[in-house]
């Protein structure tokens, strides 16, 4: 194990020694796309040149969004050697206050070569101070979020960003897509495209590539005009552009526009840009505190009553009623 701060990502054959620390409220899609390609790495070369364990504060598994509990190696130990530290954040994790773990986590993020947060694990290295003057990023729907909490954080929209000895992904893609990096980085592209071919993984991103609203993929035969139209509705959440202006910025007429949009998503553009707007605030609803009156802002409506009719109309509750039945559910680490 190297004790100097070299660059994680360069060509190097020693062993790199992993260790992630894995709060409930994780995505299992998170810690799958953080460890799998790492163990297909090991796969393709034959030897385990990624030592990797997950761990968690408690040493018990971790619930995951889904419901299944994941298995972790033990218990977090921020005096234990490791070459990389990563922290696998989720629901909650964007509140991480406890001054004693975020001393170990900084303590551990010392002892390090490099520090990593997936997901919300970006919210739990801020919280310890981590990202002051550091660029970073986390899941595009906490981003503005991330970005007022964290001032002095350069804070982008990138799919991951590499700030060394820093690491920070957007979510579950964007992590597998560091994972490729940092195994072409370390063993060569011949290798992570034989990673990547093992999950058949044919569409690596840039880091600096946007985390967009609504991933449409790889979907066959859809219009490009569609996902030009879509990036302006996401650009425009608080301000929405009428279907004619839409229209024009991508060079089509309304009628085509239309017209697109019935054969690809079969709704109008005005009835999806509305329940994309819709999709955004009830996020906000369910995992913020912030007052209805503004996500009603946010959302791009005039008013929290009329943000409060269509929200009922969309979700059968309004958003108030919706907020109070989720707070007297009991939470995740009680139902495991």
């Amino acid at each position: 194990m190297k004790s100097a701060k070299q660059s994680i990502f360069q060509p190097d054959g020693d062993v790199l020694h992993i260790t992630f620390l894995a709060f409930s409220g994780a995505s299992i899609m998170c810690m799958a796309s953080a460890v799998d390609p790492l163990r297909a790495a090991n796969r393709v070369m034959g030897e385990r040149l990624f030592d990797f364990s997950v761990v968690s504060v408690e040493g018990t598994p971790v619930a995951t969004t889904c419901g299944l509990p994941v298995a972790v190696d033990g218990v977090f130990d921020a005096g234990a050697r490791t070459d990389v530290f990563a922290v696998i954040g989720g629901f909650g994790s964007r509140l991480t206050s406890d001054k004693a773990l975020l001393g170990a986590i900084r303590s551990a993020s010392r002892k390090a070569r490099a520090t990593g947060g997936i997901e919300a694990g970006s919210w739990v290295l801020g919280h310890a101070g981590l990202l002051e003057g550091r660029a970073a990023t986390t899941h595009w729907e906490d981003l503005e979020d991330f970005a007022a909490a964290f001032p002095r954080a350069d804070v982008r929209p990138d799919r991951y960003v590499i700030d060394e000895p820093f690491f920070t992904a957007g979510g579950a893609a964007p992590t597998f897509d560091l994972m490729l990096h940092l195994v072409r980085s370390r063993l060569g592209m011949a290798v992570a495209l034989d990673v990547a071919s093992v999950f058949i993984y044919d569409e690596t991103h840039a880091a600096s590539d946007a985390q967009p609203l609504v991933s449409l993929g790889r979907l066959d035969g859809y219009d490009p005009r569609l996902a030009s139209a879509i990036g302006l509705m996401e650009q425009h959440l608080d301000n929405p552009l009428p279907t004619s202006a839409i229209a024009r910025r991508i060079g089509v007429s309304t009628r085509t526009l239309e017209t697109i949009f019935a054969r690809a998503i079969g709704e109008t553009p005005g009835a999806y840009a509305l329940r994309l707007r819709l999709s955004a605030a009830r996020r906000l609803v369910l995992d913020t505190t912030e007052p209805m009156a503004a996500i009603a802002t946010r959302s791009g409506f005039s008013s929290a009553a009329a943000f409060s009719r269509a929200f009922a109309r969309a979700f059968g509750q309004p958003p108030g009623r919706l907020r109070q039945s989720l707070a007297a559910q009991p939470s995740m680490a009680d139902r495991h």
